[in-house]
């Protein structure tokens, strides 16, 4: 099947390497000249693993290429997927210009046959309907008056079409499994025509026909309306979120009444109405998608009357999760200024350089403003933490890290800091407090070698 994917980032970039990865032709559109040009030489502009090798297979077998011709992509192909950002507002709204800009420009080169445009950005509920009447005002522009006169209505001249709601459930650092082995994929459509395509492009993760194990299994295909499929990925992220900040709740009544959260969060954990995924207690969520959205979920509940009690707790608590780990080191070093503190980790998590709304960001931003040095060890989001605070030190090795340091606080769960040897690091530094912010190390071990080891959670 041929296939447009507007916008190569992370969303459209990982769509496309999967699809053409499926068998898929697919043409990957982008108005940035230079992520063209790095696409085009078989680079790719993020960090997520396994990635730069599949858009390279799909480029040697000519079924992945990169354009910023909007109207080519979009006229050989049957299914055109919309990828581009949709940031935050001050206030949490959505901003969908980008969402506009590419609807009325694909309303403009839409030419005779049937297409199905997909909506993969995250939307507010409602942006199909919206979409398809850019779509639409983008079609009047190009229709000729004269032809538009000899229907009954200028929407009569329009080239077929529908759009639908597919909303991605990609995890940055396990995206490319996450696209090809799906939990289940989800299509919104009153159009049973542009279900029916949807469910071919998607036929063989369906079927699970790439399966390593070589075993077969059929991945849902959940068919919904519009508003219910965009409406769902926001309620997904947003219960995601709220355990997470619900578990960091239970951590810090455990550290005042003596319990431990790792040995609740297990009890609790095994009930299967609750599951023990995303109850690890540790600085909170980040990344660009949690934050955003519980933000306009919140939002857009607002602009219809209705105040979202849970949701803005879900966001106070991940605030203070952060600052938690300044009070902490505060209370263990008592003034900070002067003072040298090593981050252990950048991104928001493991497998990513993705810093946005990351927790280490945060934290290192306080530290400096209350006068702490700030070091930082990232195995590949150094260079974006430093762009992002330009005060950050980078440091070289894990022994560097430690030099003279008064505090090391781990903010991310990469594997490799589990193999480092702490008791070299304890011999580098003035003071030896270690704050786990992931309740990551074994607390037990640091201790023996005369660490002041403190995880969420520590009574």
């Amino acid at each position: 099947m041929q296939v447009a994917v507007v916008g190569t980032g992370y969303v459209g970039l990982v769509t496309g390497a999967c699809l053409a990865a499926l068998g898929h032709h697919v043409t990957g559109v982008d108005n940035d000249p230079g992520k063209l040009a790095v696409l085009e030489r078989g680079e790719i502009p993020i960090f997520e693993p396994g990635l730069a090798e599949l858009v390279a297979a799909g480029q040697r077998k000519g079924l992945l290429r990169f354009t910023d011709r909007l109207e080519l992509a979009v006229g050989r192909a049957a299914v055109v997927f919309i990828c581009v950002g949709t940031p935050p507002g001050p206030e949490g709204e959505v901003d969908l210009s980008q969402v506009e800009a590419v609807a009325r420009r694909i309303g403009e080169t839409l030419d005779a046959g049937y297409r199905v445009i997909v909506n993969k950005s995250t939307v507010p509920v409602g942006s199909g309907d919206w979409v398809r009447v850019l779509i639409e005002d983008g079609v009047r522009r190009r229709v000729p008056v004269a032809a538009a006169i000899e229907t009954t209505s200028l929407i009569d001249a329009s080239p077929p079409f529908d759009v639908v709601s597919n909303p991605e459930f990609l995890r940055e650092g396990t995206a490319i499994a996450d696209m090809l082995h799906p939990d289940r994929i989800v299509v919104g459509s009153d159009s049973a025509r542009a279900l029916a395509v949807m469910r071919e492009l998607y036929a063989p993760i369906i079927e699970q026909r790439f399966v390593p194990d070589g075993l077969r299994r059929s991945v849902p295909f959940v068919e919904t309306d519009l508003a219910s499929a965009e409406m769902i990925k926001y309620a997904a992220n947003a219960f995601l979120a709220t355990k997470i900040s619900f578990i960091n709740e239970i951590a810090n009544i455990c550290a005042r009444v003596g319990a431990r959260v790792d040995q609740v969060a297990h009890g609790i954990g095994l009930d299967e109405r609750i599951g023990r995924r995303f109850l690890n207690a540790g600085v909170g969520w980040g990344g660009s998608c949690f934050g955003k959205d519980v933000a306009a979920l919140a939002r857009m509940a607002a602009d219809y009357g209705y105040e979202a009690r849970v949701l803005q707790a879900v966001q106070v608590v991940n605030a203070a999760q952060r600052q938690w780990v300044v009070q902490k080191l505060q209370e263990r070093l008592k003034v900070l200024k002067g003072k040298t503190v090593g981050l252990l980790g950048l991104a928001f998590k493991p497998e990513t350089d993705d810093i946005r709304d990351a927790p280490a960001i945060t934290i290192a931003a306080r530290l400096i403003a209350l006068g702490v040095k700030v070091r930082a060890l990232d195995p590949v989001a150094g260079p974006a933490g430093r762009a992002a605070l330009p005060e950050l030190e980078l440091a070289s090795s894990a022994e560097a890290l430690a030099e003279g340091a008064d505090a090391l606080v781990l903010v991310t769960e990469w594997p490799a800091f589990r193999e480092i040897d702490y008791a070299a690091l304890r011999r580098r530094m003035r003071h030896g407090t270690l704050i786990d912010g992931r309740n990551f190390l074994c607390g037990e071990r640091l201790r023996a070698i005369g660490f002041d080891y403190w995880a969420v959670g520590d009574g």
